[in-house]
């Protein structure tokens, strides 16, 4: 499948200017999930948890690279992972939830790491066949692009874990991040794609709404929750009240 030899000549060269760029582009959304699973950690702890979820991601990458091209050819495989993804961005979302007033638990490293590693599994089939297609069937110019994403990858998800410290309304953004890659994951699959045969117009609408509506659906889901926990902290204030 991969060739081994490994030669600095013009080729090559625009190979690997070709493998930076896409680990440039691509790394966004990892860095997204990464920075949002682990707001909740303890501070000491973020590092350890970005650095633990990004190694995890490249070693999920590396046991799917070479069946990557027959997964995507499965239908409903991707239109799954669509929705597993705009129900990751729900949950980041209310877990993170910006709003004043949102009880907000601090997560585990292992919890941080599970929910990193299943969206990079879920996402990150498209990654691997585009570093794969730029490397051109030589395996030392893949294991650079598989490699160089995990730097990349820990730096930008550091950067956004102390933009959303400082900026906690950017997890909107985050979420709907989130959103447009389900959307696009679901309408790219086999089978709908096959039979909706979307416009680039009705796509780029859906990735939108899709962006809009793991937003909602987080805001609602924290408003619920508000309004289940109300009542339980209104007893117990009136509890209080009655003691003598």
């Amino acid at each position: 499948m991969f060739d081994t030899p490994f030669a600095f000549d013009l080729a090559t060269l625009s190979a690997l200017a070709g493998i930076v760029l896409i680990d440039l582009v691509l790394a966004g959304d990892n860095a997204v999930v990464i920075a949002l699973a682990v707001k909740n950690l303890p501070r000491q702890k973020r590092l350890l948890g970005i650095a633990l979820g990004a190694g995890g991601a490249v070693a999920v990458r590396v046991a799917l690279t070479f069946f990557a091209a027959n997964l995507l050819d499965v239908p409903l495989v991707k239109l799954l992972g669509g929705l597993l993804i705009a129900w990751i961005g729900v949950k980041l979302f209310v877990e993170g939830c910006p709003e004043e007033g949102c009880r907000k638990e601090c997560k585990t490293v292992w919890q941080a790491m599970t929910t990193i590693l299943v969206a990079d599994l879920v996402m990150s089939t498209d990654n691997i066949l585009a570093v794969a297609g730029a490397s051109d069937g030589r395996l030392a110019l893949l294991v650079f692009g598989l490699g160089l994403s995990i730097p990349l990858v820990v730096f930008a998800s550091s950067l956004l874990t102390r933009l959303l410290d400082r900026f906690p309304a950017l997890i909107y953004l985050g979420a709907a991040v989130l959103g447009k890659v389900a959307a696009e994951m679901i309408l790219t699959d086999p089978l709908v794609a096959r039979n909706l045969e979307p416009s680039s117009l009705a796509i780029h609408l859906a990735e939108f709404g899709a962006a809009l509506g793991v937003v909602m659906a987080g805001r609602f889901w924290v408003r619920l929750s508000r309004m289940r926990t109300a009542p339980i902290v209104l007893d117990a204030v009136n509890r209080r009240l009655r003691e003598p």
